[in-house]
């Protein structure tokens, strides 16, 4: 039941006009971002935001609710995941958001230079293990491409309820001389933790919290 469920939910996603499922082929090419004109799509010029491993997209769609005057795109690799993000955007007519089922590691391929504002990364698996440190999403070689597409002075934010990926960042930052625009061990018992951190909040994170998993959140320019 649960596989033809999912064969459901991928046959529903060739026809989301707000879900792009483009080939590895066509994207290393350059044959979609020559494709696809941002501007074009959304209708309109306003800043661009990433949400990496979106997952279901409730973060992108809680911001893209927030905040009408950004555009958000979520990316993440897992089709019927994505599939929840993009129906719920159409049912709800939500315009200002789009999901992207792709490889994150793809992404300089994806969008032009200093082409977004900034780059949600919530809750990404920690990869705690030494032979999986590549795929973390904030070591070195992935902060190489964030800094190639985000604009000067474009923010990175991190949630995570791993200690040990918030150690791990500001340890990355420190080599490359960056000093946070905020660091927090639990946003839930701090004064100033933006807006956006503290009311939205994902599955995954609610289920930590019903731990009493502390949630920290990071902000960072490049």
């Amino acid at each position: 039941m649960g596989s033809k469920n999912k064969l459901n939910k991928f046959k529903d996603n060739e026809s989301f006009k707000n879900l792009l499922q483009p080939s590895r082929d066509e994207i290393i090419s350059g044959d979609f971002k020559l494709a696809v004109n941002w501007k074009l799509f959304f209708k309109n010029q306003n800043p661009i935001i990433l949400e990496l491993g979106c997952g279901k997209g409730e973060y992108s769609i809680g911001l893209a609710k927030l905040n009408k005057n950004n555009n958000y795109i979520g990316i993440d690799i897992k089709g019927a995941r994505l599939w929840r993000g993009a129906k719920t955007a159409l049912d709800e007519k939500i315009q200002n958001v789009l999901f992207i089922r792709t490889q994150i590691e793809l992404i300089e391929y994806i969008f032009s230079n200093k082409e977004i504002d900034q780059i949600w990364l919530t809750f990404p698996d920690p990869q705690i293990k030494f032979k999986r440190r590549k795929h973390r999403l904030v070591n070195f070689d992935f902060i190489k491409k964030y800094k190639k597409i985000i604009k000067k002075n474009g923010i990175i934010h991190l949630k995570t309820d791993s200690e040990y990926l918030h150690g791990y960042t500001l340890g990355i930052l420190e080599g490359l001389g960056i000093n946070p625009c905020f660091a927090e061990h639990n946003i839930y018992k701090s004064n100033n933790a933006p807006k956006e951190v503290l009311d939205l909040k994902t599955h995954y994170e609610k289920t930590f919290l019903k731990k009493d998993k502390n949630i920290s959140y990071l902000k960072f320019k490049l």
